[in-house]
């Protein structure tokens, strides 16, 4: 439980500080055991603008799941750059910034985000 606790702290604790605009939305990243989420999300209008997952990828048997992740934030920052959008603010969700969440974000900036 205190895990659990610890968690929502963090992710409450960032949160608070990050808000995402139209002109620079908020790249949220949801992370379970399976798979990884991105969203970009405006917090003024209260929409996601742009959502990309590992499950719109095709899975090839061998790939790691931070190579997924990586493919996943490309796929987001694709989506992003369609809509004129280039720079967002990045929420780990909680999340240490290390693995699939660090990989997420790779694959954004190499996708020509900034954050």
């Amino acid at each position: 439980m205190d895990k659990k606790k610890n968690f929502l702290r963090r992710k409450i604790r960032t949160r608070a500080r990050i808000h995402g605009t139209s002109q620079r939305p908020r790249l949220s990243v949801f992370r379970s055991n399976k798979h990884i989420y991105g969203q970009l999300i405006d917090d003024d209008k209260k929409t996601v603008l742009v959502s990309a997952s590992d499950q719109a990828i095709k899975k090839n048997k061998g790939i790691k799941k931070t190579e997924l992740a990586r493919e996943v934030g490309k796929l987001l920052a694709k989506k992003a750059l369609e809509l004129k959008i280039k720079k967002v603010v990045f929420e780990r969700g909680g999340y240490k910034f290390h693995g699939r969440v660090k990989q997420l974000a790779q694959g954004a900036r190499e996708g020509k985000l900034e954050f």
